[in-house]
């Protein structure tokens, strides 16, 4: 994810756009853009979006309000174009010219359309069964014949379009190849007076202001990009004006803003959206120029604080310079500098840091403490594309980590400190409960991922369900220490002959731990007892994932293929394989 300083400026992306080269992008998305309007600009629009952030997008765009005939017809070539993500736009004008022109009433109407949207997403998923949909909502229009009085009054163009958003969301809960563009926010935020223009659709069916359209284009660049696996995973906080204001080392503890009233009530506002954030699963750190002593006392002390230090999963505070202090956490935290996010009110700071991690994401920060969490808001740096109920875990997960590198230094032999941490590892197929998580931690895993193959919630239920085809296996973990969740994804397809390893995810969390060997050795168990004669695995490099290059390898597999841009090709006889010794109690794969 790249912070765009640039803006959204529409012109500026026009001219962007003319400059985007494949050959300059790391990574590519296939696109089929549907729309009831004219969608030519969206297009220009996502492809400079995309291509700020290293994607070069390849758009398929159906003509003028032409979305059923694009999926239903084979002329369009939708299953040929296999696309990633089938992005469908809808627009409040089309709606309300449809809504006018109809004999039905507004019941009727609404069964149809409702009716209309899944057939749709399920003809998309016959035809493209990987792709995900992303359906936009409908802005809410601003007429509104019966004045105040019309939340009561269900027939009319405002309740059809709320009870359409509604039935919306409650089909992206169950689906899970269907995410929403919520486009009724983006045009509430901006004001309806300013999105709509009325001439431009009269004259070129726009659905917004000209200067709009970038708006729409970065809200589906956001969500596509958390289903590639960027996030951020971890905001790295300034204390001092930052978390509270005022310098706690000058003016101690009853000195510094915060509370209820006057200058200390945007410092509590802001200390609330972190909490919320770390209760989705973002990690906290904290990174100040202060002697530690102080830096704790107001965690400790201040009646008003909201965090505490338990919050955050590490805490430097000491006078060295900031970029060494953040690559110290992004190491304990064993992830990249690309997925952390620094907040200080320090303009010197927020540009040492962009000058030397310039991976880290450094927003600038308003003046007044008071616009901190609208300034955030407005740049969504914080999409995502899954949540499950481990997220909220994720901070005691890794202080539980500290406590188990703090043992560890008391044993000079490894295996015998695998042996004291009393591990017991649990492997199973995919479960519907652990679906959230698996895709999440398939999307997430950059370092110890060895083809960064994003599957989403959608295809691993998929996998799930063909008992014939595959095997996809989750693997979890715990110790005397506590639980660390489910840490290791495997998709592992059969043939008559063959295992093949089409994917093989782990968190960096549980390196050297043998958590890997555990699941190989019942992986390839599971082929023997099968009657399979081979296991194959594919490893695809990225500029992340170096670490598991050697992967296959260190398990005895040979290198039989290596293809131009790198990926390369192992496999191992089943008879061949010699299992690997682990140090933990092992639950048989259910």
């Amino acid at each position: 994810m790249k912070y765009p300083v640039e803006g959204l400026d529409y012109f500026r992306l026009c001219n962007e756009a003319k400059k985007v080269v494949e050959s300059a992008a790391s990574r590519r998305i296939k696109i089929v853009l549907l729309a009831d309007f004219s969608s030519q600009q969206i297009t220009v629009m996502l492809k400079a979006l995309f291509f700020r952030n290293g994607v070069f997008a390849e758009i398929l765009e159906s003509e003028f309000d032409s979305i059923d005939h694009s999926i239903y017809s084979d002329d369009f070539c939708l299953k040929e174009f296999s696309p990633d993500l089938v992005l469908i736009l809808e627009c409040s004008q089309s709606l309300r010219g449809r809504y006018y022109g109809s004999n039905a009433g507004a019941a009727a109407f609404l069964a149809e359309k409702t009716a209309r949207m899944q057939e749709r997403w399920d003809k998309i998923k016959e035809k493209c069964p990987s792709a995900t949909v992303l359906q936009s909502n409908w802005v809410l229009p601003y007429e509104r014949p019966f004045g105040n009085f019309g939340s009561k009054v269900p027939n009319t163009l405002f309740g059809v379009s709320e009870n359409l958003n509604r039935t919306l969301t409650g089909a992206s809960v169950v689906r899970r190849d269907l995410f929403i563009l919520d486009l009724e926010s983006v045009a509430s935020y901006i004001g309806k007076k300013a999105w709509f223009d009325e001439r431009l659709w009269a004259l070129y069916k726009y659905p917004c202001a000209l200067e709009y359209f970038p708006h729409i284009a970065q809200a589906a660049v956001d969500i596509a990009l958390a289903l590639k696996g960027s996030f951020i995973k971890c905001v790295v906080v300034d204390l001092d004006n930052t978390l509270w204001g005022g310098i706690i080392g000058d003016d101690g503890l009853e000195g510094i803003h915060l509370g209820h009233g006057d200058e200390g009530e945007p410092f509590l506002l802001f200390q609330h959206y972190l909490l919320s954030l770390k209760r989705r699963g973002i990690l906290l750190a904290v990174c100040s120029k202060n002697d530690p002593e102080n830096a704790r006392l107001p965690f400790k002390k201040h009646p008003e604080m909201v965090l505490r230090e338990d919050d955050f999963a590490v805490f430097v505070a000491n006078w060295e310079e900031k970029p060494g202090n953040i690559r110290l956490i992004q190491e304990t935290l064993s992830i990249g500098l690309d997925s952390m996010l620094f907040l200080d009110d320090s303009a010197f700071e927020r540009n040492f840091v962009r000058d030397r991690l310039p991976e880290v994401i450094v927003p600038e920060l308003p003046e007044d403490p008071a616009n901190y969490v609208k300034a955030l808001s407005e740049l969504n740096l914080f999409e995502t594309a899954s949540f499950s109920a481990a997220d909220g875990t994720r901070t005691r997960q890794y202080q539980e980590e500290f406590l188990r590198k703090s043992v560890k230094t008391k044993f000079a032999d490894h295996d015998d400190y695998l042996k004291s941490l009393d591990m017991k590892i649990a492997l199973e197929r995919f479960s519907r409960e652990n679906l959230g998580r698996i895709s999440q931690l398939i999307q997430r895993s950059n370092q110890f991922n060895l083809a960064t193959r994003r599957y989403t919630e959608a295809q691993c239920e998929s996998f799930m369900k063909d008992e014939a085809g595959y095997f996809p296996v989750s693997v979890s973990l715990k110790d005397k220490f506590g639980d660390y969740g489910l840490i290791l994804c495997a998709v592992v397809s059969w043939n008559k002959l063959d295992a093949v390893i089409e994917e093989w995810v782990m968190s960096c969390r549980v390196l050297f731990r043998g958590a890997e060997q555990c699941a190989m050795n019942q992986i390839v168990e599971i082929a023997r007892q099968k009657g399979l004669r081979r296991i194959t695995g594919r490893f695809a490099p990225t500029d992340k994932n170096k670490m598991v290059k050697n992967f296959y390898r260190d398990f005895g597999f040979k290198l039989i293929s290596e293809e131009p841009g790198g990926a390369t090709l192992w496999e191992i006889e089943a008879v061949d394989y010699r299992p690997k010794q682990v140090f933990m109690e092992i639950k048989e794969i259910v």
